[in-house]
């Protein structure tokens, strides 16, 4: 099925690696010009090799996105380089799981910095074009943290929060103007993240990691992790003219985990 996003410019920050590359890969294959954004150049160039082993193109840019400065630098640079923002998906940034015994201020500082101002940092300046000129999309993934209070992520969770409600109130305030926002909420993932958590929780609990991975597996009715590639391909549908009328959506991808209606 052909998803109308041929030669559209999608942004992807957090392109370097897990959901943000394989969304990115995606959108490649739809024909989509896109442009990676991490802030680590040699993660970007390893991530841009990696698509082209598979025949796809993507180009990248460096910046740290917990600047303001920063984001309105790389929209501009986009814009000038490429054309017009059509897309913009969020992926970047991640706040480390704390155990409450280790939680400070200055962790919950980090936190929202690395997940909450990279997301809002970047919407700002491309929404503002995109209501200019009268259409655009955005997809913000943000995880289930921010549905489900848990006190080794207190601070991500309290971010992810935080971006569903801004989000939402985003979708709102633009719809009127063409521009969707909707929001991807992944449950547990097969990236690095999934490692960092269970080590949090072991330091926390004494449990081997082992067995806390069992666990949590067995919590979901699926019986397995999702994949990055399962995200990136609903990131794609909701960017594109196939959800036209889909937007301040928030859609669960946790395996039929979440029991809420």
């Amino acid at each position: 099925m052909d998803a109308g996003l041929t030669g559209r410019v999608v942004v992807i920050t957090g392109a370097s690696k897990g959901i943000g590359l394989a969304c990115a890969a995606a959108f490649a294959r739809e024909g989509a010009k896109v442009v990676g954004v991490s802030r680590d150049l040699g993660h970007l160039h390893a991530a841009q090799h990696e698509l082209q082993q598979a025949g796809l193109h993507m180009d990248v840019t460096a910046a740290d996105l917990r600047e303001s400065v920063a984001a309105q630098m790389v929209t501009d640079y986009v814009e000038n380089e490429f054309g017009p923002i059509e897309v913009l998906v969020n992926c970047a940034g991640a706040a480390k799981r704390t155990p409450v015994a280790e939680l400070h201020a200055d962790a919950m500082h980090a936190a929202m910095q690395a997940k909450y101002f990279t997301y809002m940092h970047m919407i700002e300046p491309v929404i503002r074009h995109m209501a200019a000129r009268g259409h655009g999309s955005i997809v913000n993934v943000v995880g289930q943290g921010g549905r489900q209070a848990n006190p080794l992520h207190i601070g991500g969770g309290a971010a992810n929060a935080a971006l569903m409600l801004a989000s939402v109130g985003y979708a709102n305030a633009y719809a009127a103007k063409g521009v969707r926002v909707n929001v991807i909420n992944p449950g547990m993932t097969h990236t690095g993240r999934v490692q960092e958590g269970l080590q949090a929780a072991s330091r926390a609990s004494g449990r081997p990691v082992d067995e806390l991975l069992a666990q949590q597996l067995a919590e979901i009715p699926m019986g397995r992790m999702a994949e990055p590639e399962e995200i990136a391909h609903v990131a794609v549908f909701l960017a594109s003219p196939l959800a036209s009328y889909v937007t301040g959506a928030v859609i669960p991808m946790d395996g039929g985990k979440t029991s809420t209606i």
